[in-house]
């Protein structure tokens, strides 16, 4: 035992020796040694220092947020009309640019609803006069560029994507889809038919159908802000439709283009001027008459029976407003009170009462029309009564219980925190400026608001709750399976009116 111990000994000391020796042929050695006994040492006291001066979060004194800024920019008008904002950013060598069109979906007639939304997929996918569609996909595929169009509710939309060497070829590509598309027959056909395929999965999810149906019992059935596609309208579309439809909204003096990207602005805007200052304005357009909106019903129980559901989609609201209101702010501070973690629906329906996973209530305004007020969420079907009169209560309470300093800090701070995200990148913030210009509203709309929300009281919260919330004048939806919900609906109100979501017309065989 003995012996091993001094063997144990010498090969100790002769490591030891052998060490010494290498540290003596390379003095780096050492410095590495230092060095990691150093970051140890630093380690060590840092993580004690942050241990020993922990705080509450509560506690944490943090920089006031630095004023928001607009990147330079500019804007100039073409002989023909058409507007055009700049705006560079040299990050990367990308640039991507996007048309907005005076149009829409909700200008197309009754009897063809989807001929906006064709005339916009098809505008691209049909191809030009110069260049066949698989011509212009072959052309973008090898510059891993792209062109795509598209319209919808209130606006047609036309944008590209490119590197800053290949910009002349994929603007000019742009250029063509804008002035010249053919819309091919064979496209439009393609396009119709996965419209229909669209048509007949419409009620495999219930939310979709809580959202299609309920903004047909707040807009009316025929409303052009809810009517919905069906096969009879897709097979009233033809080409000739979609040819029409394109020249009557398709010029210079009816679009507003927004560029960003990495690129000289007095390049472009000389190609800009090359590719688009010679495509005639069209001087007798006018400004398409809005068509006029009135709530389809002012209360109300309405039930979508759903048997194989095990939960129910429920949505409550009434008609609302436009993000022009003077009382915008304070509503969307009224927003923040009863929404997100630590908001009222959410402490009462969810964690005290455990009624949904989640729960909302929003006021959401649109630009030129009036949006919704809308509330809701997913509950147990034998829970459905119980959450529909807890949100209800919360939409009440807010009328009549003045929100506490903490709520209103809460909301404010969480809208005025996140404003930075407004303007991430230049491209958000281009488009921003151009939809601004779109709907009529001043550049320094977002501003305006920042400073009112600033502004906002807890009386001005209760005082617009009051103003614009409706308890008596909600109608109430629910998607779910009817002999599951118990107690029935009927609690809630005396007729409960059923709504039929059955597809009209035979469904076609779908083709892949």
């Amino acid at each position: 035992m003995q012996r091993f111990k001094v063997k144990g000994k010498r090969q100790i000391v002769f490591k030891i020796q052998n060490l010494k020796s290498k540290i003596k042929n390379g003095k780096g050695l050492i410095y590495a040694l230092v060095t990691v006994f150093t970051c140890l040492l630093l380690t060590c006291n840092f993580s004690l220092a942050a241990t020993a001066e922990a705080k509450h979060y509560t506690e944490l004194q943090l920089p006031p947020l630095p004023e928001i800024k607009l990147p330079k920019y500019e804007r100039f008008v073409l002989q023909n009309g058409l507007v055009v904002y700049l705006m560079e950013d040299h990050e990367l060598p990308l640039v991507n640019g996007t048309a907005f069109v005076r149009t829409g979906n909700r200008l197309e007639s009754q009897q063809k609803v989807g001929l906006a939304g064709f005339t916009g997929a098809v505008m691209r996918t049909g191809g030009t006069k110069k260049h066949s569609p698989d011509q212009l996909n072959e052309i973008l595929e090898q510059r891993a560029a792209a062109v795509e169009t598209s319209i919808g509710e209130a606006s047609g939309h036309a944008s590209f994507d490119a590197l800053s060497e290949d910009l002349e070829t994929v603007f000019g590509l742009f250029a063509e889809v804008l002035r010249s598309p053919v819309f091919a027959q064979e496209k439009l056909d393609l396009a119709k038919t996965q419209a229909k395929g669209g048509i007949a999965r419409r009620n495999d999810n219930p939310d979709g159908i809580a959202r299609r149906e309920f903004k047909k019992l707040i807009y009316g059935k025929d409303s052009p802000y809810a009517r919905t596609i069906e096969y009879a309208t897709v097979d009233q579309v033809s080409r000739e439709d979609l040819l029409n439809f394109y020249q009557q909204y398709f010029y210079p003096n009816n679009m507003i283009l927004g560029i960003v990207g990495d690129f000289d602005a007095k390049k472009m805007r000389s190609l800009v001027q090359a590719k688009l200052g010679d495509w005639n304005r069209n001087s007798n357009i006018a400004k398409p008459k809005l068509p006029n909106v009135l709530p389809a019903n002012t209360g109300g129980v309405f039930f979508v029976n759903q048997p194989q559901l095990t939960q129910s989609s429920v949505l409550l609201g009434h008609l609302g407003g436009r993000f022009d209101n003077p009382d915008y702010a304070a509503l969307d501070v009224l927003n923040g009170v009863l929404n997100g973690f630590g908001g009222r629906l959410f402490n009462e329906l969810r964690s005290r009462q455990g009624l949904a996973y989640s729960v909302y209530g929003q006021w959401s305004p649109r630009y030129d029309y009036p949006g919704i007020f809308i509330a809701g969420g997913e509950t147990r079907s034998d829970a459905t009564v119980q959450f529909i009169k807890a949100l209800q209560a919360e939409i009440k309470r807010i009328q009549t219980q003045r929100v506490t300093a903490k709520e209103l800090a809460y909301a404010k701070e969480s809208t005025l925190n996140s404003f930075v995200f407004n303007f991430q990148d230049p491209n958000q913030t281009l488009s921003r400026l151009i939809r601004y210009e779109y709907y009529g509203y001043p550049a320094d709309f977002l501003f305006r608001y920042q400073k009112a929300v600033a502004a906002t009281t807890a009386a001005d919260v209760q005082r617009v709750a009051r103003k614009y919330l409706k308890p008596e004048k909600l109608v109430t939806l629910v998607v779910g399976n009817q002999t599951a919900i118990q107690p029935p609906l009927t609690q809630l109100a005396a007729q409960v009116t059923a709504i039929d979501v059955t597809i009209p017309g035979s469904q076609p065989q779908v083709k892949n």
